[in-house]
């Protein structure tokens, strides 16, 4: 079973901590993980011309644009589970992992199905966020299985929130455990 992380965050911090935390609980129920970090990627915006769509021209799902995406879409496809980790700005989600999310459009049929979760990270409000990873599993008939959400403002703020960390290791928990449900089948 493998779970990754994507973290949308430009900066070290709270984001790329819950992750941290979600992967590791994940981990110790025998899950293999890795996290992207999207701010180390060179990851171009989609320029929306279509042409990776399956069933128009391009039946192979490609993207014409060649940067990271195109290594990272087989780790993408291969994985059982996604959890998906952004900061919040103006009450919505970060600009790295909407265009991740739009970078996806090439794969989006063969992710019907995987597991997600979200969490996500503001100063004031979560806002919009977590509905806005909903959605975008949803389109991509993936089972979205919950989130986890704090308030912080430093880079360091959530790690000292006992209440959240146990919050995100049973996320990490329930992501291995719906896998398991979902191959039991």
């Amino acid at each position: 079973m493998k779970v990754i992380g994507i973290c949308g965050s430009p900066r070290k911090g709270n984001t790329e901590w819950m992750l941290g935390r979600v992967l590791e609980a994940a981990r110790h129920r025998g899950a293999d993980t890795e996290l992207v970090l999207l701010r180390e990627k060179n990851i171009g915006l989609c320029d929306g011309c279509l042409s990776c769509e399956v069933g128009g021209q391009n039946r192979e799902g490609i993207c014409h644009l060649k940067d990271d995406m195109s290594e990272l879409y087989p780790s993408l496809v291969a994985a059982d589970a996604w959890v998906l980790g952004t900061p919040v700005y103006f009450e919505l989600l970060s600009a790295l992992l909407k265009n991740f999310m739009d970078r996806t459009c090439p794969i989006w049929p063969r992710l019907k199905g995987k597991v997600v979760a979200a969490t996500a990270v503001a100063e004031a409000g979560i806002g919009q966020a977590v509905a806005n990873i909903k959605t975008y599993a949803s389109l991509c008939r993936m089972e979205f299985i919950g989130s986890v959400t704090a308030l912080g403002r430093d880079p360091h703020d959530v790690s000292k929130d006992e209440a959240v960390a146990r919050e995100l290791w049973r996320l990490g928990e329930s992501l291995v455990q719906a896998v398991e449900a979902k191959q039991a089948k």
